[in-house]
């Protein structure tokens, strides 16, 4: 955990100085489906898939749908679209497809459900991929962003980008109890513009 060698989880701790778990919190399970997007894997040996599922699974999350598609606009989008409009999904994480060759897309894909995009997530994914692989990590278009209250993040498809992801991004943020601030504990809010315009239109 913060403050400590090791998360609960058992992961290294790589929070900032300042960071902390605040204890007097209660632990507040996640609803994620994991998307693996490629033209070649199986659910044999989708073992990106299977790092994110574990490591979820492991911290307490909930694993609410899985799935592959191929590396296609069409059928990414399609897939996005469904999970958002399911009130029992609240991330999506998926891997593959974040490069700059013809067949990655991914970034595209979410880019056309976003309502709006979390800038630091890329940043902050390629900072720590910048530390192990120095100027290679500027290939990786790792996104995310927000779709009705939906949270939707993009990495790479390799075992070592979803464990760093993991580790040092989405353990702390999906992790109600993590001080100051992090995902979990605006959820409730991502949907007020919604609620905003219902109520113009009631009076």
């Amino acid at each position: 955990m913060p403050g400590s060698d090791k998360t609960d989880s058992g992961t290294p701790n790589k929070a900032a100085p300042g960071a902390r778990l605040d204890e007097s919190r209660p632990f507040i399970p996640v609803n994620i489906a994991i998307l693996t997007v490629s033209d070649t894997r199986t659910p044999e040996t989708d073992r990106s898939g299977d790092t994110l599922v574990e490591r979820l699974t492991g911290a307490g999350h909930v694993l609410a749908d899985r799935a592959i598609v191929p590396d296609d606009v069409g059928a990414i989008t399609e897939r996005l679209r469904a999970w958002i409009a399911d009130d029992g999904i609240d991330a999506v994480i998926a891997t593959g497809g974040t490069g700059v060759t013809g067949r990655d897309v991914t970034p595209e894909a979410f880019e056309s459900v976003y309502e709006k995009r979390i800038e630091g997530f890329g940043e902050a994914f390629r900072w720590i991929s910048f530390q192990k692989i120095g100027t290679s990590a500027m290939q990786s278009r790792a996104t995310a962003g927000v779709a009705r209250g939906t949270y939707l993040f993009a990495v790479p498809g390799s075992t070592g980008a979803c464990r760093d992801a993991w580790d040092e991004i989405f353990a702390y943020q999906l992790d109600f109890r993590f001080r100051p601030c992090n995902f979990v504990e605006i959820m409730p809010r991502l949907r007020e513009h919604e609620m905003a315009r219902a109520k113009t239109k009631v009076s």
